[in-house]
C-alpha cells in the first residue's frame, strides 16, 4: 500500500498517510482543519503487508558463510602483514 507525503499550506503540519491508490485525495488538515492539505512531491514508498514477503523473499535461510580452510583456526585472508 503507498505512503504518501501532505504537508498543510496553512500551518505547517505534515504527516505521512497510508492509502490505496484508489483513495481519493487528502484536503483536509487533521491538525487545524484548513482546507490546505495537500500532497508533496517525495520518491515513492509502500509497505509490504501479509506473512508471505518476508517468509519468502527476505528471510535468511540460516545457511551461514563457509569458513576459510586454512590451518590453525585463523583466516589468513583477513588479516595483513
Amino acid at each position: 500500500m503507498p505512503i504518501y507525503a501532505y504537508k498543510c499550506s496553512a500551518c505547517g503540519h505534515d504527516e505521512d498517510v497510508m492509502q490505496k491508490v484508489s483513495d481519493a485525495v487528502l484536503t483536509t488538515c487533521p491538525k487545524c482543519g484548513a482546507e490546505a492539505f495537500s500532497k508533496q512531491l517525495t520518491a515513492a514508498g509502500f509497505a509490504l503487508k501479509g506473512n508471505g514477503y518476508y517468509a519468502t523473499d527476505f528471510k535468511n535461510s540460516g545457511a551461514k558463510p563457509a569458513a576459510c580452510g586454512a590451518e590453525g583456526g585463523g583466516c589468513p585472508c583477513a588479516t595483513s602483514n
